[in-house]
């Protein structure tokens, strides 16, 4: 099969072919229709993580946020199926922990990040391997094509498990997101759906334009204006909840300072080199308005019942995060232009 290939962090991947992939006898093998293209791949390309033990090593296939059909099944697999269509989760939990058990997979201790760790080579390839397949994979409605189910895959369902399950957003809540990118626009529109009010702050007029049109009552250009300042004025007091989606310095202290009395903060975004791991923070401000911070892990395959009710019933227009389809050989340039954020929206790769 084909698949692209990290050789060197910030260099050309590899479009190369490897040998087709076997399903472990717990595991399936899942051939990828459609994988989107994430920041955190970008982050993985660049070679960042080192502060943490968590680059990822050179070799590497990336690629997280893959649908598909599944092509082959392990001998101990009941209940997924060969010709199931599924989205995989990239947070791969090995089923069997407590947190699996008890529905938080994403934290699972012996799990594995797809397109992160040797051990699962990534989705930027015509096929992917899923260790504890009738745990981890996840049957799709029929309703969701598979570009649109990649859009699910990673960004989305990450904003919809920050938004609500660790912040537990309301309905006539303020929201600010604080980056408009994917996962800060998908945060955007699932916030409209759950009948919250939004602000959006992103430098791009493209990304605040989009944000409108995906339901942000409010944008700020945090290039022009204040950002924390703004958003105490628009919402009388600041945000119940702010996420920031981007991961610098900057973006995570706005998003704590634009809050109100205890308020929550979602920490989704990864940081830098710069950063490498640590921003500092208003502690004592924290502690004396009762401000709530909480990290952000993608999302347990649990959860995507829920989420996709949420989509069917509200009739969500996935198709509007899509910025641009690309092949696999255009992966290279599209993460190039991620380090001066020049993408906008949500990119998905189709042809493999």
């Amino acid at each position: 099969m084909r698949a692209a290939i990290l050789r060197e962090y910030g260099e050309p991947l590899e479009i190369d072919t490897v040998p087709d992939p076997d399903p472990d006898p717990d595991g399936a093998v899942v051939a990828v229709e459609a994988c989107g293209l994430c920041r955190s791949d970008w982050h993985a390309w660049k070679g960042h993580g080192e502060w943490a033990d968590d680059n990822v090593p050179l070799g590497q296939v990336l690629g997280h946020e893959p649908a598909g059909e599944v092509l082959a099944v392990g001998e101990e697999v009941d209940r997924i199926a060969v010709g199931d269509r599924v989205v995989v989760p990239f947070s791969l939990g090995d089923g069997t922990c407590h947190n699996c058990r008890s529905g938080h997979s994403n934290v699972c201790r012996d799990g594995l990040a797809l397109g992160f760790q040797p051990e699962a080579p990534g989705a930027f390839a015509e096929q992917v391997a899923v260790p504890a397949a009738d745990y981890n994979l996840v049957r799709l409605p029929d309703t969701l094509e598979p570009r649109d189910a990649a859009v699910l895959g990673c960004r989305y369902m990450t904003a919809y498990h920050a938004l609500a399950s660790r912040a537990d957003l309301a309905g006539g809540d303020w929201l600010a997101v604080h980056g408009c990118g994917g996962v800060g626009l998908s945060a955007v529109q699932l916030a409209d759906v759950l009948g919250a009010r939004i602000v959006a702050v992103d430098p791009d007029d493209r990304a605040r334009d989009r944000a409108e049109t995906l339901g942000a009552n409010a944008t700020i250009d945090p290039g022009t204006t204040d950002p924390v300042g703004e958003i105490h004025a628009i919402t009388d007091g600041g945000a119940d909840v702010s996420l920031d989606a981007l991961g610098i310095a900057e973006t995570c202290r706005n998003s704590v300072r634009c809050l109100r009395e205890r308020g929550t903060h979602a920490q989704v975004g990864l940081t830098t080199d710069e950063e490498r791991g640590e921003v500092s923070l208003p502690t004592d401000w924290m502690t004396r308005w009762e401000i709530t911070f909480v990290g952000s892990r993608g999302m347990p395959p649990t959860s995507y019942a829920r989420l996709f009710d949420l989509v069917a019933a509200n009739d969500v227009d996935l198709a509007g995060l899509v910025a641009r389809e690309i092949s696999l050989e255009d992966v290279s340039a599209r993460l190039s232009a991620m380090t001066d954020h020049e993408t906008v929206g949500v990119e998905v790769i189709t042809e493999f």
